[in-house]
């Protein structure tokens, strides 16, 4: 069982961005901006193109009004989608508010933030969704 299989099942906290009955949206807990997402199915599956095309294309719309609830809460000139999938073996895509390329950047120092502020901020964009 993964990290995220973990946080779908409760076992592991999260804050909560989004959820449905197929996919779950939280912040990641080590963020590039005030507002990094992720998206997860919550069917394990651990490549994202292992997933059937309907599943996929759920997956993105899913994702699409994350993104938007997102950019409402958030401000920004877009929200980037990042599909690394390394560093967990569980589908996943990254949902980082952005205004240059450069906030974008992975080898970047990340955000630090409080407990409270996290919980604010997942609940911002709960609040849009």
């Amino acid at each position: 069982m993964t990290i995220f299989s973990k946080i779908v099942a409760g076992e592991i906290p999260s804050y909560k961005c989004a959820e449905s009955d197929k996919f779950y949206a939280f912040l990641d807990i080590s963020p590039l901006a005030k507002g990094h997402t992720l998206v997860i199915p919550k069917r394990e599956v651990d490549y994202i193109f292992d997933m059937e095309d309907d599943e996929i294309a759920e997956f993105q719309v899913f994702a699409k009004r994350v993104a938007v609830a997102l950019k409402k809460a958030f401000p920004c000139r877009k929200v980037a989608q990042v599909v690394l999938g390394l560093e967990v073996p569980h589908a996943h895509i990254h949902l980082i508010p952005m205004q240059s390329e450069a906030d974008v950047d992975f080898r970047k120092e990340h955000l630090k933030l409080e407990p409270e502020e996290m919980k604010a901020i997942a609940e911002r964009i709960l609040a849009e969704f």
